[in-house]
């Protein structure tokens, strides 16, 4: 039924006229954001493809688009989905309608997975070279089936259960994200039946089927993938009857949760039940492999509710995801060289964190700076005795987390500490939902959000008392409390006693735990009160600059372009003379290069061993520079509704550091960059002949370890 009001809902914004073209507000002015997104996959991709990217590395990267690609369907193509079903037909700034973008997201999703698959295979034939063979079943040696089915035998089967489809038993449910086996089986009397078996997500999804060596060389090892056991092995689970065939299918549903926040009397009970319900949305999209037959087909499309737009048949393995088991060998000769992050650096070993903030603002650029340092501020602030009060949002902190740890101890030390945990924090929610419960066991006051809003901000302070005075010891970041993936993402965080930063952030607690009209604020840009308006006018004030004749300069450094109103400000600037460079690491609804409108606009996206993550925004102010950093995209969502903050970096030192020392460096990369091309499209920047190669993270890891 929900198939067929989609079909429908589809037609019906087919034939709906776009909205006529003026000026900036030209919808050939603007990049689609669904296909930006993709853009964004196909860069992920061509990680896995580079050959001087170390080999576990691009295996790395291919599960990585796996599970970048599900999170896509989950929420974005889920999300036009529900358009459709809801008979809206409203097109954004580029013009296209719901059912164009799903028409043009399912083209340019079925390039880009069978290109993953041509790389997957290219890959195991390197990784073969390397000793490390996956090998389809009917590849394996007698030897080697036979150790499959002692594998089988006494570690899956006892996890399996077959569950037939009859009018007796309902086709059973099919939980997101699962990989399954559909199973056609004759009984004695020749008839057929349906049974689906659930591959166990608990067990290794590739099966070694030798022991790894103990010696110091890599001994050869063979692997094979656990549904393909599974299928050679399903006689055992229908005993007297005869297996006509079997093929896999794996299953993704609408992940977005609709929280009715307003009529919600416990938030954090409607985000458990919004969690629980996760697993029952609709079925967005359905992997098969090429080979299955048009009558199994038919009992998964008409038990699961959809139409032929939402089954994609895939030339390999399904669940590119499972492919971080393969790239989690312990193989380092295949991996990325480990390193140290930088310590921060004291005058004496006897200096502690509170006297080394007092001496000046402190700037710490992860993963390269140790991310150490946060931890420790928070564990001091938890000992110290002079320390009263301890205050803190929480977005992604993940399952180990030393941040909570240490407001536990604060805690037990009798200091007063308040922590807003964010439970709306996409595919996070359960594990924000425990650490909200851990503190609240322990006394901890513990706000779970806004109403209408996700806090998104990073922020962290500390009120220690020093003789008479109440000194406020402040720590911002662009990034998340998280000590893994800290490791992993480029983010910023200041250190700063700074008293207006101290007061700013005093009003920003009271608002995210009391009630709060204070729409002024000293240093911080605070969404949604005053960010948008803040921002808005620093761009103005260039193209005043630049229409008085002088040198104008911006240069933004963010995850995300989307927001109309700020990419229109951008073209103004173009056509005032203001230079603009973009780092945008992922989607860029923006198109540079477009005479008359963005002629001095450059689009630079560099994706590399660490995920791009930190905010930046330069502006040259004839000489005087500002620079701001934070936690807010350039999207709607994070300007209109979510919390969020920037703020400025004051020192000299700090602001020559961050525009020389990476702005610079990133925008000098002719490595690891792309840029953008008018027509939303990507090219590696090229090198010049005898031009030095940069790789803007390598060089940074170099400068600091």
């Amino acid at each position: 039924m929900a198939a067929k009001k989609a079909k429908k809902s589809r037609v019906q914004a087919r034939k709906a006229a776009p909205a006529a073209p003026s000026a900036l507000t030209d919808p050939a002015l603007y990049v689609n954001r669904e296909l930006s997104l993709l853009q964004f996959q196909q860069r992920v991709l061509e990680e896995a493809v580079d050959a001087t990217t170390p080999l576990l590395e691009r295996v790395k990267f291919l599960s990585i688009l796996g599970s970048n690609i599900d999170e896509f369907f989950m929420v974005r193509v889920a999300g036009l989905l529900n358009q459709l079903e809801s008979g809206i037909l409203e097109t954004g700034p580029d013009g296209m309608s719901p059912a164009q973008q799903l028409d043009a997201i399912r083209k340019e999703y079925q390039k880009l997975i069978a290109a993953a698959h041509v790389c997957r295979r290219a890959l195991f034939e390197e990784l073969k070279k390397q000793g490390i063979v996956v090998l389809s079943y009917s590849e394996l040696s007698s030897n080697q089936q036979e150790a499959a089915k002692r594998y089988f035998d006494e570690t899956i089967y006892p996890v399996l259960t077959p569950l037939a489809f009859d009018p007796g038993r309902p086709f059973p449910h099919i939980s997101n994200l699962s990989l399954n086996l559909s199973a056609l089986i004759r009984d004695p009397d020749g008839v057929e039946h349906f049974a689906r078996l659930k591959v166990p997500d608990t067990l290794p999804q590739v099966i070694a089927l030798d022991k790894p060596s103990s010696k110091r060389v890599a001994k050869p090892r063979t692997y094979v993938w656990i549904e393909q056991v599974i299928q050679a092995n399903l006689s055992a689970l229908f005993p007297g009857m005869e297996i006509v065939e079997s093929h896999p299918f794996h299953v993704t549903r609408d992940a977005e949760m609709a929280i009715q926040e307003l009529e919600a009397e416990d938030l954090l009970e409607t985000v458990e039940e919004g969690v629980r319900q996760r697993r029952f949305g609709a079925v967005v999209r359905l992997e098969v492999p090429k080979e299955m037959p048009e009558r199994l087909l038919d009992i998964l499309k008409t038990n699961l509710e959809i139409d032929d737009g939402e089954i994609y048949r895939i030339q390999g393995p399904l669940s590119l995801v499972r492919l971080r088991s393969i790239a989690a060998q312990d193989r380092p000769d295949l991996k990325d060289p480990s390193f140290t992050p930088a310590p921060l650096r004291t005058r004496s070993d006897e200096e502690d964190i509170f006297s080394l903030i007092r001496r000046g603002d402190t700037l710490l650029h992860h993963p390269f700076d140790s991310f150490q340092p946060v931890v420790d501020f928070l564990r001091a602030a938890a000992k110290d005795p002079n320390v009263l009060a301890i205050k803190m949002t929480l977005y992604r902190v993940g399952r180990n987390a030393p941040v909570v740890e240490a407001l536990l101890e604060a805690n037990e030390n009798g200091k007063q500490v308040a922590v807003l945990v964010e439970l709306k924090a996409r595919f996070d929610e359960e594990s924000n939902i425990e650490w909200a419960r851990a503190l609240e066991k322990e006394g901890v006051h513990v706000v779970y959000g806004l109403i209408g809003m996700k806090v998104h901000c990073k922020a962290a302070m500390v009120v220690r008392r020093e003789g008479p005075v109440m000194r406020r010891y402040v720590h911002l970041s662009t990034g998340n409390y998280n000590a893994v993936t800290a490791h992993l993402y480029t983010d910023l965080g200041l250190f700063t006693s700074e008293e207006d930063f101290g007061a700013d952030s005093t009003d920003l607690f009271n608002y995210l735990t009391g009630y709060s009209a204070k729409s002024d604020y000293c240093k911080l840009l605070v969404a949604p009160i005053n960010l948008r308006k803040r921002l808005e006018g620093l761009i103005e004030r260039e193209i005043a600059h630049a229409k008085a004749g002088k040198e104008a300069r911006i240069i933004f450094k963010v995850n995300a372009l989307v927001d109309s109103r700020i990419i229109q400000l951008l073209y103004k600037a173009s056509q005032a003379g203001v230079r603009i460079d973009l780092l945008c690491r992922g989607i860029c609804c923006l198109r540079p290069g477009i005479p008359g409108i963005s002629d001095n606009i450059k689009v630079i996206s560099v994706v590399g061993r660490f995920l791009e993550h930190s905010r930046i925004f330069y502006f040259r102010n004839l000489g005087e520079e500002e620079i701001y950093i934070g936690s807010a995209d350039l999207m709607p969502r994070n300007i209109n509704r979510r919390v969020e903050t920037l703020f400025p970096i004051q020192k000299h030192a700090l602001i020559r550091q961050i525009r020389d020392k990476i702005l610079q460096v990133y925008l000098a990369d002719n490595v690891k960059a792309r840029r953008m091309k008018p027509d939303g499209t990507y090219e590696r920047v090229p090198r010049k002949d005898g031009e030095k190669a940069v790789n803007a993270q390598a060089l940074l890891l170099r400068s600091r370890c």
